[in-house]
């Protein structure tokens, strides 16, 4: 008699033991696995039950005297499809993440499975119970005896226009034991289903003709042979702020369900999500499923239900949407393709780039990166052709691009203005607050002051499990961490070094706030960071309040220079951007000349002409020119060059190797090994391309209490590289060194983890 085998891999192991382990399948669980299945295991020496995800099963006639009996497995529905296992592959292979890191990252929290005991028993355990509701369907006739009430009448004619939830029928006057008395009739049969949670009932069904301007039809032409082939096809989309990209995207998805397909749109932001939904609900109805961060477990999934059993025709969402179960993609829509956080920062270490084009080329798709200001490395692709280029390049109606000026603080310095806010920005927003008319202004800092530093022995405070200075946030009196969440509470005034004074300098959204109440006392001021957005739906009831004019300056950080439409919006005003403009990385000036040219691209996108402010001390900053005169060819130009010049990705391929630990010579000798078990083993494959940096400390040597070094590698990020990395991993680890620090491996990083 033949028995079966399971492959399977572990719950929380680390890239050291993340290997296959045999356990044979009992007979009551024969028939029942299959690559992707989610089962209990009994592991390590203990035996204790642990969560693991099948990667293969085989029959054989014996199996080995030591082999494990599995445990208990889930239910069928549980199943990783095939082609998230693809994707659960891909993201092993490319990131060097663990199995079960990657498929966590595939499916979402509410439906993964947990260890429990049951009857003394160890089994599976859901980790959030289903939200399910009763559905009714009429099945019979009512019987003529004995003579049926007018409830149970009333309840038949209702379920002759098809199934009704219990919630339905109980709307109209039908109670339960109504029901249950049909049902125990026969009349009506009853079954549970996943409760639908319309998350968009507020929005309208509101479909009108999409129209386009001749230069957006004439991009929509380019593109729709390439959507209409069922081969997979990538393209950018360059379009200037204010030109209309989000039509264009309209018009393919409106082709796309014609031709019988399903698109996936992508966004970087939980603010863009609600206007993108509100647009695509409106146009194509209740077909359209969400997934991001911001929605509650339960909501996440059953909207991840909702599009595996294909009731969802359209998902928008931001990173993690790019893993929902969509079958048969016809178009993937990547907006704002440029902004890093499309690149998790967690195990596994993705790029979303990375996986849409995995998931084209999966489903025969059409790929559409969109952007205003896209990666060097993505207008770099289209320039050499691996991608078709399509250029939108006036805004839509013929509108002109605002008016940029410059603000030089040092003269508003010299003046004897200490402010945050210039004399001329504060004079603008009057201006428009006499007008009637709205503002944005963008500060990239959260928190109200930036620096305690003691005037006497100049010591900073700093995180004691963090390198980095603690932020002064008034509304809690308090300093707070931005990495780890250490407070200092209540707010110290004298050094505890030598005892001096503490001066607090800096400043950010907050103090702005304040500063601005003062010069404006009659101006409803919003505020919209990560302090002030923690609350459900709060990105979502925020930009409905400053679209419907209840506030007349939205301040905020990056989360507000991009996506946005406002129609009244006619001034945008930049501040602080000289901190980010000097930072470290080869991505600075790519980061800062894409907010800047993207938030001021929020002004005058409707009648009012538009114009923008920016308040820095280097004034003539070729960036911060270029920025100004929305001169995206010149800036890629002068970047392309750098790029090339000092060996920069699209020109190489960039691996950061973290080292973390608790000790921090320990950590720098386990990076020092490092390098040279990767250079001993990369000297066997003398034709691959490679360069090792470092190694050195990371910008934030010490986070939540672990020390941190890094390898930087200019490499070509291919099979072979892969392979060398594994092999020095593996050497790594005979030398027992992940003792001393465990390793991260980043492909996505600019130079720091």
């Amino acid at each position: 008699m033949s028995l079966q085998i399971a492959q399977a891999a572990v719950n929380d192991a680390n890239i050291h033991f993340d290997r296959l382990y045999s356990y044979c399948v009992p007979p009551r669980l024969a028939g029942r696995l299959w690559p992707g299945s989610m089962v209990l295991v009994p592991f390590g020496r203990g035996n204790k039950p642990r969560m693991a995800v099948v990667l293969d099963v085989q029959e054989v006639e014996d199996a080995p005297d030591n082999l494990k009996t599995l445990l208990d497995a889930a239910p069928e529905e549980a199943r990783l499809t095939p082609d998230l296992m693809e994707l659960v592959r891909f993201l092993k292979e490319r990131t060097f993440c663990t199995w079960f890191e990657a498929v966590k990252a595939v499916i979402p929290y509410g439906a993964q499975y947990r260890p429990a005991v049951e009857n003394g028993r160890p089994v599976m355990q859901s980790r959030l119970t289903r939200s399910t509701e009763r559905l009714y369907t009429l099945t019979g006739e009512l019987p003529a005896a004995p003579k049926p009430g007018p409830r149970q009448l009333a309840a038949v004619q209702a379920l002759r226009q098809g199934p009704l939830t219990a919630r339905q029928l109980d709307e109209v006057g039908i109670s339960k034991s109504t029901l249950d008395s049909l049902c125990k009739k026969g009349v009506l049969t009853a079954c549970e289903q996943d409760k639908e949670i319309d998350l968009f009932a507020a929005i309208p069904f509101d479909p009108r003709p999409i129209t386009l301007s001749p230069e957006q039809q004439a991009v929509f032409w380019e593109l729709l042979p390439k959507l209409e082939d069922a081969q997979p096809h990538a393209a950018l989309l360059h379009g200037v702020t204010g030109s209309g990209k989000t039509m264009v995207f309209l018009k393919l998805i409106e082709r796309t369900l014609e031709l019988g397909r399903k698109a996936l749109v992508l966004v970087p932001e939980i603010s863009l999500t609600p206007q993108m939904i509100r647009r695509l609900k409106s146009t194509f109805g209740s077909r359209l499923a969400v997934q991001h961060s911001a929605l509650n477990n339960t909501e996440r999934l059953l909207q991840w239900r909702r599009i595996q059993q294909g009731n969802a025709d359209i998902v928008v969402g931001t990173r993690s949407a790019v893993f929902a179960p969509l079958q048969n993609i016809g178009l993937i829509i990547m907006d704002e393709e440029q902004e890093h956080t499309y690149q998790s920062e967690s195990a596994p270490r993705y790029d979303a780039h990375d996986i849409a084009k995995k998931r084209a080329a999966m489903e025969n798709s059409l790929l559409l990166f969109a952007s205003a200001t896209p990666l060097t490395e993505t207008y770099h692709a289209a320039q050499s052709g691996r991608l078709q280029l399509v250029r939108l390049q006036h805004r839509y109606g013929g509108k002109p691009l605002p008016q940029v000026d410059f603000i030089d603080m040092r003269a508003e310095l010299a003046a004897g203005n200490p402010r945050e806010v210039s004399g001329r920005l504060a004079q603008e927003l009057q201006k428009n607050l006499d007008h009637g008319e709205q503002s944005i202004l963008l500060l990239n800092r959260r928190g109200y002051r930036t620096v305690a530093m003691c005037t006497a022995c100049g010591h900073v405070l700093k995180c004691p499990h963090c390198s980095v200075p603690l932020v002064y946030h008034k509304p809690q009196q308090a300093l707070m961490c931005h990495h780890c969440g250490h407070t200092v509470q209540p707010a110290p005034t004298l050094c505890p070094d030598c005892g001096g004074k503490l001066a607090y300098s800096g400043f950010g959204t907050q103090r702005v706030e304040e500063e601005l109440s003062r010069l404006l006392p009659a101006a409803r001021i919003l505020r919209m960071d990560q302090d002030s957005t923690t609350k459900k739906n709060a990105h979502e009831t925020m930009l409905a309040q400053f679209a419907r004019h209840d506030y007349d300056i939205l301040l905020g950080t990056q989360m507000v220079a991009k996506g946005l439409d406002f129609e009244k919006v006619s001034l945008v005003g930049v501040l602080g951007i000289d901190s980010l403009l000097f930072g470290q990385g080869f991505r600075a000036y790519e980061s800062v000349f894409s907010l800047v040219t993207q938030v001021i691209g929020r002004g005058g996108r409707a009648d009012i002409p538009g114009r923008a402010l920016i308040q820095t001390t280097v004034p003539d900053h070729p960036v911060l020119q270029l920025a100004a005169a929305q001169d995206y060819e010149a800036f890629y130009r002068e970047e392309i060059t750098f790029r090339k010049f000092g060996l920069y990705p699209p020109f190489c391929a960039f691996c950061v190797v973290g080292f973390v630990g608790d000790k921090e010579p320990e950590v720098l000798t386990a990076a020092v090994r490092f390098g040279q078990l990767l250079g001993e083993i990369a000297a066997q494959n003398p034709q691959m391309p490679l360069r090792i940096l470092g190694p050195a400390p990371m910008n934030i040597v010490m986070l939540n209490s672990k020390y941190r070094y890094k390898l930087t590698l200019k490499c070509r990020n291919d099979a072979q590289f892969r392979a060398v990395m594994r092999q020095t991993l593996d050497a790594y680890d005979k030398e027992k060194l992940p003792a001393r620090a465990s390793v991260i491996l980043d492909f996505n990083s600019d130079g720091d983890i």
